[in-house]
C-alpha cells in the first residue's frame, strides 16, 4: 500500500511538472506587445502602441524604419498565415500537409505564377521607393523569423522556418489574382454543355447574362462531365488559405450626407478562415500616414485611409482567363500547330516535395497561349491539349507599384494613375476624399476578341483567328468620377457598356447592387451610423420575386395543410434573412429541389458544380420566369415530357416533406437559425477533435444569406444545413466629417497567434453587426497601455 501511494505521488508530481512545463513553454510563444526590442537596420527609435483590439500604431522618423517594424509585428501575429500563402503558388503545400495536397501543388505550380514572378523581379527598378520599402518590410519579417518565437503550428507539423524574399510577395499576388478568376470553373462547364447537350441548352444559359441587370453606371460614355471545372473546384476547396470571392463598396458624395462630407464603405467578400485575411496597421512618419489592411506578405495595404482619402476594392469579375484548344503535331507530340507552322512546346521542369512520401517530378508543356493543363489534373479526361491563357502571367506585372501608389497618393489624379496600372486581377477600385471627390474605376486590362466569339467557350489555338485583337486603354474602362447622382458603388455587378456593348465577364446577379441603389437613392442625409446599419443589411429585393414566380406554378390543390401554410409564409416574404425568419429556410430548400429537378438529370455529376457557381446565380431569375425551357423536361422519364408546373410543384412538395422530416411538423419552428451557422476554420483545426476546439473560432448563429449586403455565403446541397464559408472579410466605414473615429470590424481578431488576447476578441461583435474604432488621434493612441519600442541594434 505504501508503495502504491508513493507511486501515485510520483505520477501526480510528474503530471504537475508536465503541466507547468507546457504552460511555461506556451508562454514563450505569446506575441510581444510591450517592452523594448532591438532591430537591425533601423536608424532611430520606432514606437508601436497596440490598441484595444491589437492594431499596431507605428510611429517612426522615416518610412524605411516604419516598414521594418511593420514586417516584424506583422510576422509575430501572422507568420503561420504568411507561410501557407507563400507556398500555394509555389506548389509547396505537400511539404507541410503530405500527399493529399500534391494535386493542389501540381495545379498551382503549373499555372506559371512563379515563372511570371521571376521575370517581373528581374525587371524591377531596384531604386524605386516601392522596391526599397518592400525589402525593408521583408527585413523585419525575417528578423522576427530569426529572433522571435516560433508559432505553435510550426511545432505541430514539424516545419522549419525559412526567410522570405520578394518572390514570395509576388507569389501572394499570383494567388490573389487566380482566386479572383472565375473562368476556370465556368468555361469548361459551358463548353461541355454545348458539346454534349447542344446549342439551345448553352444559349439559354448565356442569354440570362443580359437580363435582370442593375448596371453600374459610368461617366465616360465612349450528362455532362465537366472534369476540368470539377477538378479546379475540388482544388480550391482543399486550400488552407482563403480564396477571394466578391465584395460591396459604396462612396457617398457630400450632397447626400448629413454633415456634407464623403462617407466611404467597403466589405470585401473572402472565404472565412482563421486567422482573418486582413492585418490592420497604422503607420505614421513626418511625411506619411496610412491606416491599412494588408494581406499576408504584402507591405502595402489594398484597403486604406488617412485624413485625406480612403480607398478599397471589390472584384471586377471581368474575363481575364481563356482556354485555348491546341492541336498537336501528329508526328511529334512536343510540337503544336500555329498559323506559321508547328512550334515546339516550352518545357518547365517541376519538383514537389511530399511530407512522409515520395517526391514528385513532372514537366509542364507550355504553348504561346500558356501552360497545358491536361497533365496537371488526373481528373481531366479531355484528349485535346487545353492551354490556360491568363492575362496575369501574359502581361507585365506592376502590382507592387500599384499597391505602393494607392497607399501613397497625393490626389485623386495621383491615385488614379496607380489604379490604371492594374492588369489582373480585375478590380473595382473605390475612392473618396476629404475634398469631396468620389470615384469608381474598373481597373484591368480589358480586351477585344473578334465579333461573335464568346470568351466563355474554349477558343481555337491553332487557327490564329481567336487571338486577342486589342487591349483597351484605361480611359475606355467603365468608371465614374463625381457623378451627378452623387454616389458610386460596386457589388460585382455588370458594369455599363464598353465600346457600345456590355463587357463580358462573370458578374454576380443584381441582388446586392439593386439593394444598394434602393437604399442610396432616396436618402440625402446619410450619417456614419446609417451606413454602418446598411453594411449589415440582410434584405434581398430579388429572391422574394423569384420565390413568388415559382410559387405561381405550384398546384395548391395538391398541398397538405402544412404545405399551404409554408406556401403562404413564402408568398408574403419580404426577403429578410433574420435568425427567427421561417421563409429563408423554406425558400432555400425549395430552391435546391427546383434546381435538382431542372438540371440534375442533364448535368449529372457536374450538377453540384453548377449550383455552387456564379452561373447558376445569374441564370436563376430569368429561368424562374420562363414558361418554356429546354431544361424543364426530365430526361430520366422516357414516357413523358414534364411541364414547368409539374417540375415546380414536385419540387415544392419535396421541399416541404424534407423540412418536416428535418425540423418537425410545425412550420413556425423552421427558423433560419436552426439550419445556418458560421465557423472560422484554422488549417490545423480542420482536423477536428481537440484541435478544432483549440484553433477554430465558433460556431456562431448569425443573420444573412447568399447575395444580401451582409453576404453570408453558403453552398446549397442535399443536407439542408448551410455552413457559411465566406462573407465580409472586414467591414469599414470612413466618415470624413469625423475621420479620426472611423469604424471597422474583423470576423475573428487581429492576431493569428492562438495565445494572443486578440485571436478571437472581435468574433461576437462581428456576427452582431458591431464595430470598433480605427483610431487616427495621436493623443488617444498614446493612452494605450501596450507599448513596444524598437531600438537600433548595437
Amino acid at each position: 500500500m505504501k508503495l502504491l501511494k508513493k507511486s501515485l505521488k510520483i505520477v501526480l508530481l510528474l503530471l504537475v511538472l508536465l503541466s507547468v512545463g507546457v504552460w511555461l513553454f506556451t508562454k514563450t510563444l505569446h506575441p510581444t506587445y510591450e517592452g523594448e526590442l532591438q532591430l537591425a537596420s533601423i536608424s532611430d527609435k520606432v514606437t508601436v502602441f497596440y490598441d484595444e483590439v491589437g492594431v499596431p500604431h507605428i510611429t517612426a522618423q522615416n518610412q524605411q524604419d516604419a516598414y521594418i517594424a511593420l514586417g516584424y509585428v506583422h510576422a509575430q501575429d501572422r507568420l503561420w498565415q504568411m507561410e501557407l500563402i507563400r507556398r500555394i503558388s509555389a506548389g509547396r503545400l505537400a511539404e507541410v500537409f503530405g500527399k493529399d495536397l500534391v494535386r493542389v501543388d501540381k495545379f498551382f505550380s503549373g499555372l506559371g505564377i512563379e515563372e511570371a514572378a521571376e521575370k517581373t523581379i528581374q525587371e524591377l527598378d531596384k531604386n524605386s521607393e516601392a522596391y526599397k520599402l518592400t525589402e525593408a518590410y521583408l527585413n523585419g519579417v525575417n528578423q522576427f523569423i530569426e529572433e522571435g518565437a516560433t508559432p505553435l503550428e510550426f511545432y505541430l507539423v514539424g516545419l522549419e522556418k525559412e526567410n522570405y524574399t520578394i518572390k514570395d510577395v509576388y507569389n501572394v499576388f499570383g494567388y490573389m489574382a487566380f482566386s479572383f478568376a472565375v473562368a476556370h470553373k465556368t468555361d469548361p462547364l459551358l463548353t461541355e454543355v454545348k458539346e454534349k447537350l447542344g446549342e439551345s441548352y448553352v444559349n439559354e444559359l448565356l442569354s440570362s447574362y443580359n437580363e435582370n441587370l442593375t448596371l453600374n453606371k459610368t461617366t465616360n460614355k465612349k450528362t455532362i462531365h465537366a472534369d476540368f471545372s470539377i477538378a479546379v473546384n475540388e482544388i480550391m476547396d482543399k486550400l488552407p488559405v482563403s480564396p477571394f470571392i466578391g465584395s460591396n463598396s459604396w462612396v457617398i458624395a457630400p450632397p447626400k450626407t448629413k454633415n456634407g462630407k464623403v462617407i466611404f464603405a467597403n466589405d470585401p467578400h473572402i472565404a472565412y478562415s482563421q486567422p482573418s485575411v486582413w492585418y490592420q496597421n497604422h503607420i505614421k512618419t513626418p511625411d506619411f500616414e496610412i491606416y491599412g489592411f494588408n494581406l499576408a506578405l504584402m507591405p502595402f495595404p489594398l484597403l486604406g485611409h488617412n485624413t485625406n482619402y480612403a480607398y478599397g476594392l471589390t472584384m471586377l469579375a471581368n474575363d481575364d482567363l481563356n482556354f485555348y484548344v491546341e492541336e498537336n503535331n501528329p508526328e511529334d507530340p512536343m510540337e503544336y500547330k500555329t498559323p506559321e507552322g508547328y512550334q515546339k512546346y516550352e518545357l518547365w521542369d517541376k519538383h514537389i516535395k511530399v511530407k512522409g512520401g515520395k517526391d514528385t517530378t513532372y514537366q509542364v508543356k507550355v504553348s504561346k497561349h500558356g501552360p497545358i493543363m491536361n497533365g496537371l489534373m488526373e481528373q481531366v479526361k479531355d484528349k485535346r491539349p487545353i492551354a490556360t491563357n491568363w492575362i496575369y502571367t501574359q502581361l507585365p506585372n506592376k502590382l507592387l507599384e500599384v499597391s505602393y501608389k494607392m497607399s501613397h497618393a497625393n490626389s485623386l489624379q495621383d491615385f488614379k494613375t496607380g489604379a490604371a496600372q492594374i492588369h489582373a486581377p480585375g478590380l473595382n477600385v473605390m475612392y473618396g476624399d476629404a475634398k469631396g471627390n468620389v470615384g469608381w474605376f474598373a481597373s484591368a486590362k480589358l480586351y477585344e476578341l473578334r465579333d461573335s466569339l464568346s470568351s466563355k467557350m474554349y477558343l481555337n489555338g491553332a487557327s490564329g483567328k481567336d487571338e486577342i485583337i486589342a487591349y483597351l486603354d484605361f480611359e475606355e474602362n467603365p468608371q465614374a468620377e463625381n457623378p451627378s447622382w452623387n454616389y458610386v458603388y460596386s457589388a460585382n455587378n455588370q458594369p455599363d457598356s464598353v465600346r457600345g456593348k456590355l463587357y463580358p465577364g462573370y458578374y454576380q446577379p443584381e441582388d446586392r447592387a439593386k439593394r444598394i441603389v434602393e437604399l442610396l437613392e432616396p436618402k440625402n442625409d446619410f450619417t456614419k451610423q446609417d451606413v454602418a446599419e446598411m453594411i449589415y443589411d440582410v434584405t434581398s429585393p430579388v429572391v422574394p420575386e423569384i420565390g413568388r414566380e415559382l410559387l405561381a406554378s405550384v398546384d395548391k390543390s395538391s398541398l397538405s395543410p402544412s404545405a399551404k401554410k409554408a406556401y403562404s409564409v413564402l408568398e408574403k416574404w419580404d426577403g429578410e434573412y433574420l435568425k427567427t425568419n421561417v421563409a429563408p429556410t423554406i425558400y432555400n430548400r425549395f430552391l435546391y429541389e427546383f434546381l435538382t429537378a431542372t438540371f440534375k438529370d442533364d448535368l449529372g455529376k457536374s450538377f453540384q458544380l453548377f449550383i455552387d457557381s456564379q452561373l447558376q446565380d445569374q441564370v436563376l431569375a430569368q429561368l424562374a420566369k420562363r414558361e418554356q425551357s429546354v431544361w424543364w423536361d426530365d430526361v430520366s422519364t422516357t414516357d413523358k415530357v414534364e411541364t414547368r408546373n409539374e417540375i415546380i410543384t414536385t419540387a415544392f412538395q419535396k421541399a416541404i416533406a424534407f423540412l418536416q422530416n428535418q425540423l418537425g411538423e410545425n412550420v413556425d419552428d423552421w427558423t433560419w437559425n436552426r439550419v445556418i451557422s458560421v465557423e472560422y476554420e484554422h488549417a490545423i483545426g480542420k482536423a477536428g477533435g481537440l484541435l478544432r476546439k483549440f484553433f477554430n473560432v465558433g460556431p456562431f448563429e448569425t443573420i444573412g444569406g447568399n447575395e444580401v449586403i451582409n453576404n453570408q455565403i453558403f453552398k446549397l446541397d442535399s443536407t439542408g444545413v448551410y455552413k457559411i464559408h465566406a462573407g465580409p472579410s472586414t467591414r469599414r466605414v470612413i466618415d470624413f466629417s469625423d475621420v479620426e473615429n472611423s469604424i471597422a470590424i474583423m470576423p475573428t481578431g487581429q492576431s493569428g497567434n492562438v495565445f494572443s488576447p486578440y485571436y478571437k476578441d472581435q468574433a461576437q461583435k462581428y456576427v452582431d453587426g458591431e464595430f470598433v474604432r480605427m483610431n487616427l488621434n495621436e493623443e488617444d493612441i498614446k493612452k494605450n497601455k501596450n507599448k513596444l519600442v524598437f531600438l537600433p541594434k548595437k
